[in-house]
């Protein structure tokens, strides 16, 4: 009787997890709004001392980039609340990019609608499937994440190279150019309108729904979870699903952007996704994540990184900044929490 009562008393325990809830009210602000004054801080010194930082097509661009980020993000966040993390999201981004590509240049390509939606499809399935390898030998025969997503990262880049034998592949439809590349409703990108509406929806699934509480309640405690009658593996597999379905729509809008199907597209996407992660709020480890943090980190991330190229920083250098902001969350994170 003392069981059941301990395995109710669990149950009714997850049901009203909220990820705010594990955390004071200092730590769940420094989450949430702790970047906003540095960010604002970094625009002003930006406009200041960069130039053509405030022109209409930089900070157009900024919009876009951020979009990018903070959808594959969204993705990597998934897994992270789960208690796990993905290092395939760089490769996945560019085997969808090489197989939308292949499926969409066509010689009927300028027609556009009908071919742009076939290879959209066919990008996303190749990406899901990546996903679902990941989370099932990650749930069902419990191998670490680290060591199934770096093999995965290696076999989807390999796959995304021999498909396309190494080099771009060009004929991406011009409906699929005009509308997810360079298209704009009222002077907005539509690749941010995008980010927007995937946002929200996500934000709603996480927080007002039951899958969202179980993702949150895996992550906080898996074997309680178990407890309470939760299918962990299934839900676990179904985040990793979603974070290649992410990385994928991620490799979509970036074809459509660059206009060819890149077999090395989104390298260096996954080190700036885990940043931008931990950076607005979410837990290594699991338990803890907000969508509104996430777009935040990824607007910090881009916006160093558009800072760096206007002062003609190297793609190196960077990438030890972007390494190093990373290490600062990390360490940060565990600071506040102790």
């Amino acid at each position: 009787m003392s069981k059941v009562n301990s395995i109710i008393k669990l149950k009714e325990e997850m049901e009203s997890a909220r990820p705010t809830a594990q955390i004071g009210v200092f730590r769940s602000f420094i989450r949430s709004a702790g970047f906003l004054p540095l960010l604002v801080a970094a625009l002003l010194i930006a406009g200041l001392f960069v130039n053509h930082f405030f022109t209409i097509m930089n900070l157009m661009n900024i919009m876009r980039q951020t979009s990018y980020l903070a959808i594959i993000t969204i993705g990597e966040m998934l897994v992270f609340i789960v208690g796990g993390f993905d290092l395939s999201i760089g490769s996945v981004v560019a085997l969808t990019s090489v197989v939308t590509t292949m499926i969409a240049a066509t010689k009927f390509a300028d027609n556009g609608a009908t071919l742009t939606i076939v290879g959209i499809f066919g990008g996303l399935i190749s990406a899901g499937l990546v996903g679902l390898i990941n989370g099932t030998v990650i749930a069902v025969f419990r191998v670490a994440s680290f060591i199934v997503t770096l093999a995965m990262m290696g076999i989807a880049a390999g796959v995304a190279l021999d498909l396309s034998g190494g080099t771009p592949i060009w004929g991406v439809p011009k409906f699929m150019i005009s509308v997810f590349g360079g298209g704009s409703i009222f002077g907005v990108p539509t690749v941010f309108i995008i980010m927007v509406i995937v946002s929200v929806i996500m934000y709603i699934l996480l927080n007002q729904t039951k899958l969202g509480r179980y993702f949150w309640a895996i992550g906080g405690n898996e074997n309680a979870a178990i407890l309470s009658g939760i299918n962990t593996k299934k839900y676990i597999i179904l985040a990793y699903v979603l974070c290649g379905l992410f990385a994928g729509f991620t490799g979509v809008l970036l074809t459509a952007r660059v206009g060819s199907g890149e077999p090395v597209l989104g390298g260096g996407l996954m080190l700036q996704a885990m940043a931008a992660a931990v950076m607005g709020g979410t837990k290594v480890g699991g338990g803890e994540g907000n969508i509104p943090g996430v777009v935040l980190g990824a607007f910090f991330i881009v916006l160093v990184s558009n800072v760096m190229d206007l002062v003609n920083i190297g793609s190196y250098i960077q990438m030890i900044v972007m390494g190093g902001f990373l290490m600062f969350a990390i360490v940060t994170d565990e600071i506040l929490r102790k």
